[in-house]
């Protein structure tokens, strides 16, 4: 199997040029995932989160029963699934905001929490399907992937894209990416654990 699609920074470049409105996003392939969590660390590093708050958290997704002496061991298997916000087309924690607070660019898809308007009062993180929004008990307000928006707008990829050692990560539009998977005859999942979702959810994940 092919591993690496390289993204190519002629084809980054055309995604940030693309005029119109755009749903950036990110694809992660977790056949190849460690589990090393340098995307978490990176994240946090970036956004100077506090204690308790991380915007993208690896779980263990394990798969058959590993007591099970009838199974064969290929049977069973553990993967790592990162766990960023999904920046969902149909966002369930802005439905849920009472006060606005939450907002979906049109220039790119990006869900972003106002902390000025927030009240902590946590109807998003109850709302979302994914449990991605958190508290941030220090400033009473919520918090959640940004998506490095300040990053973004730059023309530079999620700092989580860049510190991913295995290079399982990928950022960019959302139909670009999609099409690109496909010619690499590369399947988009529904995760068990994630099950399915009216919030139309940006995020892909390969396995």
């Amino acid at each position: 199997m092919e591993r690496d699609p390289f993204i190519t920074d002629e084809m980054l470049k055309a995604t940030f040029d693309k005029k119109g409105p755009k749903q950036y996003t990110l694809w992660v392939d977790l056949e190849f995932c460690v589990g090393c969590n340098a995307c978490t660390m990176a994240c946090k590093a970036e956004n100077n989160t506090p204690v308790g708050v991380d915007y993208n958290r690896v779980i263990t997704v394990e798969v058959g029963e590993f007591k099970d002496p009838k199974k064969k061991p290929d049977e069973l298997r553990a993967y790592f699934v990162s766990m960023p916000c999904m920046h969902c087309g149909k966002p369930a924690c802005k439905a849920a905001c009472p006060v606005g607070a939450i907002t979906k660019r049109e220039e790119d898809g990006i869900v972003l929490i106002d902390t000025d308007k927030c009240i902590g009062c946590r109807y998003c993180a109850w709302a979302c399907p994914y449990g991605h929004p958190q508290f941030n008990a220090k400033a009473h307000v919520m918090q959640k992937c940004i998506m490095c928006v300040h990053r973004v707008t730059k023309g530079l990829k999620p700092a989580c894209v860049d510190a991913c050692i295995a290079r399982t990560r990928f950022f960019g539009e959302l139909n670009d990416l999609t099409m690109l998977i496909k010619q690499k005859r590369a399947l988009r999942v529904s995760l068990g654990f994630i099950g399915e979702s009216k919030t139309n959810p940006s995020v892909i994940y390969t396995r």
